[in-house]
């Protein structure tokens, strides 16, 4: 259901980056207690990450990681999901899925709460980039996906999510934020549409200059 003066099309803006929240081992191993299923959201992060370089667009990645200090710091949040303590620094939980892997120079922003911008230095680096435009994947959707989103247009960023590109645990919670983030913070739209919007991109890339 549309609601009448919801549902508006914010765009992509004219440099987007894409931001790739919490693909870490932690939680594409079903070995993980914090593992949601995620191999169709890697398979669309795949798709993404290809022609994102290939316009040398911006990609930026987090990962959740506690050393003793960091405990401390998000005692409150560990307390309400203990399962946060696998995330150990220096593990492999914290580690990004080798299927999609970082290339060198791009940024893996190490974060302690659910926004990729809480903490971490995400709002300088797009900003050092001259972006105005995030495209946001991972999971989960209905808590660092959505928090993410959330801030990036209170940091006066346009927010496409690629609805194939981020997955949850529960179905139910994984569409309900779909249409609050399409609602009222960001373009959730197809897979497909995202792929032939950022390969414009590309293609002026590559064009004689």
């Amino acid at each position: 259901m549309r609601l009448d003066g919801f549902h508006g099309r914010a765009g992509f803006g004219k440099r987007p980056a894409l931001i790739v929240v919490d693909m870490s081992v932690g939680f594409t191993d079903p070995a993980s207690p914090l593992h949601c299923e995620l191999e169709h959201v890697v398979e669309a992060i795949e798709r993404l990450l290809a022609v994102v370089r290939a316009a040398r667009l911006p990609v930026v990645y987090t990962t959740v990681g506690y050393d003793e200090a960091a405990r401390e710091k998000a005692r409150v949040f560990i307390d309400k999901v203990p399962a946060l303590l696998t995330l150990e620094s220096g593990s492999r939980w914290v580690e990004i899925d080798p299927r999609l892997a970082p290339q060198p120079g791009e940024a893996v922003l190490t974060k302690l709460f659910a926004s990729a911008f809480y903490g971490t230095p995400l709002a300088s680096l797009l900003m050092a980039q001259q972006c105005d435009g995030v495209v946001v994947t991972g999971a989960s959707t209905s808590g660092c996906v959505r928090a993410t989103a959330v801030d990036a247009l209170q940091h006066g960023y346009r927010v496409v999510v690629p609805r194939e590109a981020v997955g949850d645990r529960k179905p139910s919670a994984h569409e309900a934020n779909l249409y609050d983030i399409d609602a009222k913070y960001g373009d959730v739209l197809p897979l497909d549409a995202v792929l032939e919007h950022l390969e414009q991109f590309a293609l002026a890339e590559v064009r004689p200059r």
